[in-house]
């Protein structure tokens, strides 16, 4: 008999609407199906599920504050070419796939593109660099990211800053080595394995392995990198992000600089801050001048593309370091998490932020990025933020 377990997830204070959650099965499995039981009037409906190891993860969804909702998890055999998601319940869900190409990834969700991730020389753009996320694809497939310098001669589209490509991570001072901008003398992020690249019913993503160079190529630090796109529904894209810097070569120091920023994006010129579009955080600043530099467990920059009105958030990690975080977020487009940029910020009473990185040691970042319809309180930023903050309660019985 296959085995069986009964997985009760509780709302706690405040609506689920879409909720992304990961929880750990009591022993691993190969695969699972998942049907919503109890007497919910939803009992025996299918719910599209995705295992990893002993991670299940699923979308939670119209769960009212203080409800509770069961469902019937139930071990399946393994689907075919195995992977970190593997796959179970909902068969119609299109889902999200990795396809692979010539040094690049096309990431699909619910049957659309969502972003092609170019991690070498020779595939789809140029990567001079650094690998990033480009073309990005928001709500109703509206592009979300400047095109310059992938795609050079649009009308209209500013011409500055080439180093800000698509959606990416970079930082400006590594062991004193720029690796942010592509001026003379910069460093590099060199792709050097995929750990695993994965899609299934709920998200599809990779987890990949890095070297940051100097400009002469000497490694100063190792990367792993994890991405998930979640399949949520077209008028909202979430992706997760999550960086984890490793100091095998010996102490690591991110210094003090403004240039910089763990997760970044270059949003369309039509939606900059300077020709009309919106930035706000978490704190009610809003504008450039009441966000740059300021902590915030959150910031969105919306405007209009291609007329329809749309936006990015990132949330920043309640886990990560200095959170709530700081921000390098300009009305020309520039839109980076920096907490440690603190000297130039002048916006604390701590005065520098250089962080040292002892020989062996780890520092990780967590980011969640939301495409999405409307202005930040359309689309409820602040909400889904403490849904991520604070997930609702899940336990096995």
């Amino acid at each position: 008999m296959a085995k069986s377990w009964r997985l009760s997830v509780e709302a706690l204070g405040r609506d689920r609407v879409a909720s992304a959650l990961d929880v750990d099965l009591p022993e691993e499995c190969g695969a699972v199906r998942m049907t919503a039981a109890g007497g919910s009037g939803l009992s025996g409906v299918p719910v599209a599920c995705q295992v990893s190891g002993k991670r299940l993860s699923f979308v939670l969804d119209n769960l009212a504050a203080g409800q509770c909702r069961e469902y019937l998890v139930e071990a399946a055999d393994a689907p075919s070419g195995g992977g970190a998601g593997k796959s179970g319940g909902h068969p119609e869900s299109p889902g999200a796939e990795v396809v692979e190409g010539k040094s690049c990834l096309e990431i699909m969700a619910g049957g659309r593109p969502l972003a092609c991730y170019n991690y070498a020389p020779g595939g789809r753009h140029e990567v001079p660099a650094r690998p990033y996320f480009f073309p990005v694809y928001g709500p109703g497939g509206v592009l979300m990211a400047r095109r310059f310098p992938m795609v050079k001669g649009i009308k209209g589209e500013t011409q500055d800053h080439p180093h800000h490509r698509g959606l990416y991570v970079a930082y400006g001072d590594v062991n004193g080595s720029d690796n942010w901008s592509e001026a003379q003398g910069h460093g590099f992020q060199t792709h050097e394995s995929f750990e695993w690249i994965a899609g299934g019913p709920v998200w599809g993503g990779f987890r990949e392995r890095l070297s940051w160079r100097d400009k002469d190529m000497k490694k100063l630090m190792s990367e792993e990198r994890e991405f998930r796109a979640w399949c949520i529904g077209d008028s909202l894209r979430v992706l997760d992000l999550v960086v984890c810097f490793i100091a095998t070569e010996g102490p690591v120091t991110f210094g003090d600089t403004k240039e910089g920023g763990i997760c970044s994006i270059r949003v369309p010129t039509c939606m900059d801050g300077d020709k009309g579009g919106r930035i706000e955080n978490s704190a009610g600043g809003v504008g450039e001048r009441e966000t740059w530099g300021k902590r915030a467990h959150w910031v969105d920059y919306s405007g209009v593309v291609d007329g329809r009105r749309v936006g990015v958030a990132i949330l920043d990690h309640p886990f990560n370091l200095r959170h709530p975080g700081y921000w390098h977020v300009r009305d020309y487009g520039l839109f980076a998490a920096n907490s440690f940029g603190l000297s130039h910020y002048k916006s604390s009473f701590e005065t520098r932020g250089d962080y040292r990185l002892n020989a062996g040691e780890k520092l990780t970042f967590r980011y969640r990025v939301i495409f999405h319809e409307g202005d930040a309180s359309a689309a409820r930023i602040r909400d889904m933020f403490q849904d991520w903050a604070h997930p609702p309660k899940a336990s096995w019985k």
